[in-house]
């Protein structure tokens, strides 16, 4: 059996090590669109890594060559785009296709949270209604938006801990005093800490969920009295008829019953 795992998340890395550990008669290819993301694939145990973004036809391509027969899309729940070339290329080609998605995380009703549905709405409401420190907790890839109609001095990102990040968030012009790297899924005891240490005014976050510490994020925020700017997921009606498991195990058993039919 072949499988291409479309990664960047943790549970892309989850599955990949059940993968690795069900038999060694799989070949798992992982794809990521960064060195980061291609190390942690490699060490889960993915057989062979492609280091960028593929679109349609270069998946299309590679599926062909690499002679996958399930193709599991584990993707960030952002990376639209990403998923709507999956679901193409895998009818191009007649394989499986499989969805691992985390559930969107259900919201307070409260008038501290603000929801929007992209990164530059979120960007203008929060010059709108900021009156101090901005935390950014939407990942390193999406500081752009802020510090392009903000003062970046005003803005604080908690980034990953790796050379890329780092480097990105000072090309933003982020000061590097504004740059808070560390790694992990964070309780909200520690969150409301970070907030009030850094003097944060306004939270940025987006509905990574869960595993991306969405709820955590959003609690200690309202537990400070501090508006929460939360970026909604994007919709792709193409997932729709598609099988999509919510999480690792349902999905890698998912996987075992394919593999076995």
């Amino acid at each position: 059996m072949r499988i291409m795992v479309m990664a960047g998340t943790s549970d892309a890395t989850a599955l990949i090590k059940r993968l690795r550990g069900l038999n060694d008669e799989i070949y798992i290819l992982a794809t990521t669109v960064t060195s980061f993301g291609a190390e942690i694939a490699r060490s889960a145990g993915a057989d062979e890594v492609i280091k960028k973004p593929l679109p349609t036809n270069e998946l299309t391509l590679t599926i062909i060559k690499y002679n996958i027969n399930i193709l599991v899309d584990s993707t960030h729940p952002f990376a639209a785009e990403a998923t709507r070339n999956a679901i193409q290329a895998s009818k191009e080609t007649g394989i499986s296709y499989l969805r691992l998605e985390r559930p969107p995380t259900k919201l307070p009703e409260t008038a501290l949270i603000h929801q929007v549905t992209s990164f530059p709405e979120a960007a203008q409401l929060a010059k709108t209604i900021s009156n101090g420190r901005i935390l950014h907790l939407a990942g390193v890839s999406t500081i752009h938006y802020l510090t392009e109609v903000i003062d970046a001095d005003q803005i604080l990102a908690r980034v990953l801990p790796n050379p890329y990040s780092v480097k990105k968030s000072l090309e933003t012009g982020l000061p590097g005093e504004n740059i808070i790297a560390m790694q992990g899924t964070f309780t909200p005891e520690f969150n409301k800490a970070l907030m009030m240490e850094y003097g944060a005014k306004l939270v940025v976050t987006k509905d990574s969920g869960e595993v991306g510490g969405t709820p955590s994020k959003i609690e200690a925020a309202l537990e400070l009295g501090i508006p929460v700017i939360v970026v909604l997921r994007p919709e792709v009606s193409e997932l729709d008829p598609e099988k999509v498991s919510i999480t690792v195990d349902d999905l890698f058993k998912e996987i075992v019953l394919r593999m076995s039919g």
